[in-house]
């Protein structure tokens, strides 16, 4: 797509942002090192090969522990250093925060301006994004997108799973992408190699892409029911906008 990005990883002793990008032998510093003075900022990010404008910077190494007083101003003062750069700010800051609602979620969105949550269609995974949005909200963002991830069509036909519309009016947040269920995504993963990248893309592949030009076009989608589906309809079929 062309963008600049930076992607944090903010989970603390936690991180895997590393093995799912196929970067973690090349993660030597931190930014825990960072603010130690033990190296530079653009020591500690890492550039991917596969592209020369996204670079990933992880908050620590695994099972170490975070200076005393590391917080969200720790994490404001490092985004204003990672947009006052002399090769420019980059076009977007992704944060990748830790799971819960803990302080380390705290310290992760405390610089965010805008947040996408990702949950699936399941009465658990809603309570919780309920919850989360109600924190983020409290710390004043606003501007607040949800993904919907692993949805099975065949499933909410059945009517054993909630549809993308149920989820949308449960939350009350606007549509930034539907990913469906995909086996793919596990063979990534766990050869590191991004989806997006696989030749012919799959679906939940495509998805993705789709929920990343909704995000830079500020744009967001529609869930639809559909009652009768047509022979031959694929996965998008189910939705619209």
């Amino acid at each position: 797509m062309g963008f600049s990005v930076v992607a944090i990883d903010a989970d603390v002793g936690l991180r895997n942002l590393d093995l799912l990008l196929g970067l973690e032998n090349r993660v030597n510093y931190t930014v825990v090192e960072v603010l130690n003075g033990d190296c530079r900022l653009d020591q500690a990010l890492v550039r991917d090969k596969r592209w020369s404008n996204f670079e990933l910077l992880c908050i620590s190494k695994p099972r170490s522990k975070l200076p005393i007083g590391f917080g969200g101003k720790a994490l404001v003062w490092l985004v204003d250093a990672l947009k006052a750069r002399e090769e420019g700010s980059p076009d977007f800051i992704l944060i990748d925060c830790p799971a819960g609602i803990d302080a380390g979620f705290i310290t992760a969105i405390t610089p965010a301006n805008e947040a996408v949550l990702v949950t699936t269609p399941d009465i658990t995974s809603l309570r919780d994004a309920d919850r989360v949005t109600g924190l983020l909200e409290c710390d004043g963002i606003r501007d607040i997108k949800m993904i919907v991830n692993r949805v099975r069509t065949d499933m909410i036909k059945g009517e054993d799973m909630m549809s993308v519309l149920d989820v949308q009016e449960m939350l009350g947040l606007a549509l930034l992408g539907v990913i469906p269920e995909d086996s793919e995504v596990i063979r990534s993963t766990n050869r590191g190699y991004p989806l997006v990248l696989n030749k012919p893309p799959t679906l939940a592949g495509l998805a993705f892409e789709q929920a990343a030009w909704r995000l830079v076009e500020q744009d967001s989608m529609k869930a639809v029911m559909v009652e009768e589906e047509p022979k031959k309809r694929g996965f998008f079929s189910f939705f619209g906008g």
